[in-house]
């Protein structure tokens, strides 16, 4: 059984195996980069994967660890090799160019684009080229127990993915059950996503569920998804734009930024292996906990005595401190991993 029983633990385990194991339907030349919780406004996935050219998401790398968000896409994207002033330089936006300034300096400050002031004019000029780093956008909906209900209430979701096409592939993610015929075959699910069917038993045979040894998560296709990227039209623009915002997130988040949302300073958290992730385990509580209750208002919350987070003991800045850099590590060295060997173990 995946970590806590809950959908949160099962998602964990879903992003680890995208990453070691993607794509499902056999070894590729591709870089991968996967997310969770990632969407647009009107849309959130639980599972978003980016399958990216190697040489440019090694140059995307020049740009620095951390997302380009719209503003500084613009920046970025359409600055001139030369030195030119940034209004004749960047293409209007469609909103007051005091932004785009603002932009512009933001952009500086990160070392993705040089600046010089002429008179009262700010020029810049491109550090280097951005990159054609996105190659696909495969997202995937993560629901370890697919009842009628639940296929019921994802339909919908689903549809709207395979008609607005802003990715190009959609999968829904189950657990299996062990019956000849997997029930989320029988559900009423478009027809062109794809069923991922995961065994996490293999993960988590040792005491309380966790594994006596390193163990992997397998997972069988049982329906394959057909392409809903769109035909060339007009509106390509708008969602090559959309698209490569979304991968920026991506990029600069990953799937292991749930230690944003938790608390690794409570002196009962702590990270264990399951199957080949490290997903969140709660000493109080003798369980994995969601995200939802691992926060302040959980009552068994307990900082870290102040001892733990001075004097450089046992981690210089404590456990919590230790746990965050532990887990941004881990996502720099896989992303440098997959640029240097795409589709390999990490």
């Amino acid at each position: 059984m995946y970590p806590a029983d809950a959908e949160f633990g099962f998602e964990l385990l879903v992003c680890r195996w995208a990453e070691t194991s993607w794509p499902p339907t056999g070894r590729s030349g591709d870089s991968v980069v996967v997310a969770r919780q990632l969407g647009t406004a009107e849309r959130r996935w639980d599972t978003v994967v980016l399958e990216c050219d190697p040489a440019g998401l090694a140059a995307r790398g020049e740009f620095g660890p951390n997302e380009l968000d719209s503003d500084l896409l613009h920046v970025v994207r359409n600055a001139p090799a030369e030195w030119a002033w940034y209004r004749d330089a960047l293409p209007h936006p469609g909103y007051p160019w005091r932004y785009v300034r603002a932009a512009v300096h933001r952009a500086a400050d990160r070392g993705a684009v040089e600046t010089r002031r002429d008179g009262n004019r700010i020029q810049l000029r491109r550090t280097a080229a951005y990159p054609d780093w996105l190659r696909r956008i495969v997202v995937i909906e993560n629901k370890p127990d697919l009842n009628a209900t639940a296929a019921r209430a994802l339909s919908a979701q689903l549809r709207y993915d395979v008609d607005t096409g802003l990715a190009d592939e959609v999968w829904v993610a189950t657990e299996t059950t062990g019956e000849r015929v997997e029930p989320a075959l029988l559900e009423d699910l478009p027809v062109d996503v794809g069923i991922l069917a995961f065994d996490t038993g293999t993960a988590g045979d040792g005491p309380d569920g966790w594994p006596a040894a390193p163990g992997g998560v397998d997972a069988s296709i049982e329906w394959y998804p057909s392409s809903v990227t769109p035909v060339p039209g007009e509106r390509d623009d708008d969602r090559r734009g959309r698209r490569l915002e979304l991968a920026e997130r991506a990029y600069g988040r990953g799937w292991r930024s749930y230690h944003d949302t938790m608390r690794p300073d409570c002196r009962h958290f702590e990270l264990r292996r399951f199957g080949r992730a490290l997903v969140p385990y709660c000493a109080a509580k003798g369980r994995s906990q969601t995200a939802a209750e691992c926060s302040g208002s959980c009552p068994k919350f307990e900082p870290e005595p102040p001892a733990w987070r001075t004097r450089g003991w046992p981690v210089e800045g404590g456990p919590g401190t230790g746990i965050r850099a532990l887990l941004r590590r881990r996502r720099e060295w896989v992303r440098k991993r997959s640029v240097r060997e795409p589709g390999t173990d990490s």
